[in-house]
């Protein structure tokens, strides 16, 4: 079984920064996704950013000049640096690791801007 267990989420003021980590505790093979997705209330949960099996990254349009998706192989580890934060991005983030035949959750970490 896969665990994904996040840290790093917090208060912060707008315009300042987080950095989101997740460590996967099993096999991210074979691997389709891994990445971020974000849940505000009342609002459907949505794709931030996710490295691709091919090497590509993928953002939600509001983040791709501010957040950057990356990976630590030698430590299985998927952080998101998010910079420029605004009150808009609050919300619960949630680690995703995709599988060819499976999908697994982080539990989810609370992120607030606040003005």
């Amino acid at each position: 079984q896969v665990q994904l267990v996040e840290s790093g989420g917090g208060l912060v003021q707008a315009g300042g920064s987080l950095v989101l980590a997740c460590e996967i505790r099993g096999s991210i093979n074979p691997l389709l996704a891994m990445g971020w997705y974000r849940q505000a209330p009342g609002n459907p949960r949505e794709l931030v950013a996710v490295i691709t099996a091919g090497g590509g990254k993928d953002y939600h349009r509001s983040v791709r000049d501010r957040f950057t998706v990356s990976s630590d192989d030698a430590k299985n580890t998927v952080y998101l640096h998010m910079n420029s934060l605004k009150p808009d991005d609050t919300a619960t983030y949630y680690c995703n690791l995709r599988r060819v035949r499976d999908n697994f959750w982080g539990q989810g970490i609370q992120v607030t801007v606040s003005l």
